[in-house]
C-alpha cells in the first residue's frame, strides 16, 4: 500500500529528495545556458514574434445577424461596466445605443473567429466586415 511509505515526521514520502533550503537574502543562481547554441536559446522568442501568413479567406465578408447580436450585446455589457467608449457621445446613455453607434462607425475593438469544418478558423476584425444595419443600410466594407 502506498500509505506505508508515508512518513509522519516530515509530512512527505521517503523516496522524495529533500528540498534545498534557501537562506534569507540569498539569491538563486540563474541557470547557465552557455552549453546551448545561441539559436536554441533564442528560438522560443522568435517563434512568438512571427505572424502567420495572410491566406485568402473562405468565409463571407458579411457579418451575420448572430455575430452582430453577440458583438452588440458583449460591447453593451462592457460599456455598462464602465469600459472606455470609442465614439463621441451626443447625449446617449443607453449602453446598447452606444454599442450600435460604435458598430456603425466601425470602432468596436473585437475580432470574430469563424471556425471551419476542417477544424481551422479565420479571424476577422469587426472593422473588416460589412454590417447590414437593422434598417438594411450597409455599413463598412471597402
Amino acid at each position: 500500500m502506498a500509505d506505508d511509505d508515508y512518513n509522519d515526521m516530515d509530512m512527505g514520502y521517503e523516496d522524495e529528495p529533500p528540498e534545498p533550503e534557501i537562506e534569507e537574502g540569498a539569491e538563486e543562481e540563474p541557470e547557465n545556458n552557455e552549453d546551448l547554441p545561441d539559436d536554441v536559446v533564442g528560438a522560443e522568442t522568435e517563434e512568438k514574434e512571427q505572424e502567420p501568413a495572410e491566406r485568402p479567406r473562405k468565409t463571407s465578408k458579411y457579418m451575420t445577424k448572430y455575430e452582430r447580436a453577440r458583438i452588440l450585446g458583449t460591447r453593451a455589457l462592457q460599456i455598462s461596466m464602465n469600459a472606455p467608449v470609442m465614439v463621441e457621445l451626443e447625449g446617449e446613455t443607453d449602453p446598447l445605443e452606444i454599442a450600435m453607434k460604435e458598430l456603425r462607425e466601425r470602432k468596436i475593438p473585437f475580432t470574430i473567429r469563424r471556425y471551419l469544418p476542417d477544424g481551422s478558423y479565420e479571424d476577422w476584425g469587426v472593422d473588416e466586415l460589412i454590417v447590414e444595419d437593422s434598417w438594411k443600410r450597409q455599413v463598412g466594407g471597402d
